[in-house]
C-alpha cells in the first residue's frame, strides 16, 4: 500500500512549490507558484499565503474595498462592493462569517430543504438554516474528519477520515431531526467477506476524496486516493463494482442526470463512464479521456441546463468540455483564467459558476450569450485556502432572481462565509473565458 494514503494531511495530493529554499518567516518566502507537479505534498495548514497580484485589471480597484472580516464574528458584514467604478451593474458583500472551534472545513453540501451542511476536521457536521444562516442542528460521530458529504432527498451521505461513510435521514416531527441509519461498508459484512476470502477490497484503501449519487439507478459512488472508484447499492449498502479509473488518485468525481459518470484526477484527465447493465464482468466502460492540458484536476462541476462540464486544476486554470447529442460526447470548449493558485472547489448554478482557489479567493463567473465567461466578482475574505464552495439562486429572501447569487463558502482557514453576488445583464468586463476554439452546444 502507499505510504500516501495513510497520510494525516486531509488534502495530501494538493502541492505547491516555494519560490525560495529558505524555511525562515519573512514575508518575501510566502509567496507560492502555480505548479503542475504532485509528488510535493505541503500541508495547507503550513501555508502562509500572502495577497496575490491580479491579472485582472478592471477587478484590482475592487479588491480594495472587499469586506475583510478581521475578527471573524458571526455577524454579518453590510458593506456593498461594487466590481469597479465603470461597472454599477454587479456588486456583492460578505452577508456572514463564521468562525466554530472545528479546525479547517472541508465539505460543504446544499440540500434542497433549504439546509446547509458543513464538515471539518472535528467529528461535527453542522446544519445551517437558510437564508437567515443560522446553525440549527449537527450530527456527531466517533469517527473525525468529513471530508465528503452528499445530500439527496432526505438522506445525508458523509465519508470520514476513517474510509467510512455515515448515514442519516432527516426527518421534520415538528422539530428537525437526523436519525442514524448505517455505515458503508457494514462492519460485520466487511470483516466476513475478509475472513473467507471472496471480497478484501469493499473498503477504500485509500482517503475518500469525493461522492456523487444516481437516483435514478439508486447508487452511491465513492472515489479515493486509491485510484479506484467503488459502486455502492443503496437499498442494501453492498459495493457492487470496484473501478480502476485512473492511474493517479482522483479528486472529484459527479454524476450527470443521464447516468453518466465523470471522474478527475491527478494524471491531469477527466474520464467519462457510461453504465452497460447487459454487461455483468464489467458494468461501467470507459467512453473517452478528456485532457486538461497536463495539468492535474482537483475538481469538477457541472451544468446541467447548457451541458457543460467544468473542470478546476492545480495551475490554477478552469477548462471546460460542452455536451453533444449522445450520453457522454463532450467537445473541448475552451479555459477560464483568473486565479493564481490551484482551483480547489467549483459549483455551478443558471448563468453562474464559482470557483474557490488556494490563493483565498473566490471567483464568480457567468457564461454569457457567446459563450465567454465573465468574472462578475471576486469574493476576498478568507485567509486560507478556499477547499469548498455552494450556490443557490436568490438572495436574503430567497427570491427566485437569476439575478442574484449566493455563495457559500469553506475554508482551511476555519471559517465559513456566505456572500450576496447582484448581476445585471449589461457588464462589460475585461476578465473573460479564452475560447480555442469555440464551440457550441449540439443539443
Amino acid at each position: 500500500m502507499d505510504s500516501s494514503f495513510n497520510s494525516s494531511d486531509p488534502n495530501p495530493s494538493f502541492a505547491f512549490r516555494s519560490t525560495t529554499q529558505n524555511n525562515n518567516n519573512n514575508n518575501n518566502n510566502n509567496n507560492f507558484l502555480r505548479s503542475h507537479s504532485t509528488k510535493e505534498t505541503v500541508p495547507f495548514s503550513n501555508l502562509l499565503l500572502s495577497p496575490q497580484h491580479l491579472s485582472c485589471p478592471t477587478l484590482s480597484r475592487s479588491l480594495q474595498n472587499s469586506p475583510l472580516h478581521p475578527q471573524f464574528s458571526s455577524s454579518p458584514t453590510l458593506s456593498t462592493t461594487k466590481l469597479s467604478d465603470s461597472d454599477p451593474q454587479t456588486t456583492y458583500h460578505c452577508a456572514s462569517s463564521v468562525l466554530r472551534n472545528d479546525g479547517q472545513i472541508i465539505s460543504l453540501a446544499l440540500s434542497s430543504n433549504d439546509l446547509v451542511y458543513t464538515g471539518s476536521d472535528s467529528n461535527v457536521v453542522r446544519v445551517w438554516k437558510l437564508p437567515e444562516f443560522s446553525e440549527c442542528g449537527q450530527l456527531r460521530t466517533k469517527a473525525c474528519r468529513v471530508v465528503a458529504l452528499e445530500v439527496c432527498n432526505d438522506t445525508v451521505y458523509a465519508a470520514y477520515g476513517d474510509g467510512k461513510i455515515r448515514v442519516w435521514r432527516r426527518t421534520w416531527d415538528k422539530v428537525l431531526k437526523h436519525v442514524r441509519l448505517a455505515t458503508i461498508p457494514k462492519t460485520v459484512g466487511y470483516v466476513r467477506s475478509y475472513i473467507v476470502g471472496k471480497d478484501k477490497t469493499m473498503k477504500h484503501k485509500g482517503l475518500i476524496t469525493s461522492m456523487a449519487i444516481n437516483t435514478a439507478e439508486d447508487i452511491l459512488y465513492t472515489a479515493s486516493l486509491d485510484k479506484t472508484v467503488k459502486v455502492w447499492r443503496i437499498s442494501d449498502l453492498k459495493c457492487i463494482e470496484t473501478i480502476k479509473a485512473h492511474n493517479e488518485p482522483i479528486n472529484a468525481i459527479i454524476v450527470a442526470d443521464d447516468g453518466v459518470l465523470y471522474t478527475a484526477s491527478d494524471d491531469a484527465t477527466v474520464r467519462v463512464w457510461r453504465r452497460n447493465f447487459c454487461s455483468h464482468d464489467q458494468p461501467h466502460s470507459l467512453t473517452v479521456t478528456l485532457h486538461a492540458k497536463h495539468s492535474p484536476v482537483k475538481t469538477l462541476t457541472l451544468n446541467p441546463d447548457e451541458g457543460i462540464l467544468y473542470g478546476g486544476c492545480t495551475d490554477g486554470y478552469i477548462h471546460y468540455w460542452l455536451k453533444g447529442w449522445f450520453a457522454g460526447q463532450l467537445q473541448y470548449g475552451g479555459s477560464i483564467q483568473g486565479h493564481t493558485h490551484a482551483v480547489l472547489c467549483l459549483a455551478s448554478v443558471a448563468k453562474y459558476v464559482v470557483s474557490g482557489s488556494a490563493d483565498s479567493t473566490s471567483r464568480v463567473w457567468v457564461r454569457e450569450q457567446d459563450g465567454q465567461h465573465t468574472c462578475v466578482a471576486v469574493l476576498v475574505g478568507h485567509r486560507g485556502p478556499i477547499r469548498c464552495v455552494t450556490a443557490f439562486i436568490g438572495g436574503r429572501f430567497m427570491e427566485e432572481n437569476e439575478d442574484c447569487c449566493t455563495v457559500c463558502s469553506g475554508s482551511l482557514d476555519g471559517v465559513l462565509k456566505v456572500w450576496r453576488v447582484t448581476h445585471s445583464n449589461n457588464v462589460n468586463n475585461q476578465c473573460s473565458s479564452q475560447a480555442q476554439p469555440k464551440y457550441k452546444p449540439l443539443q
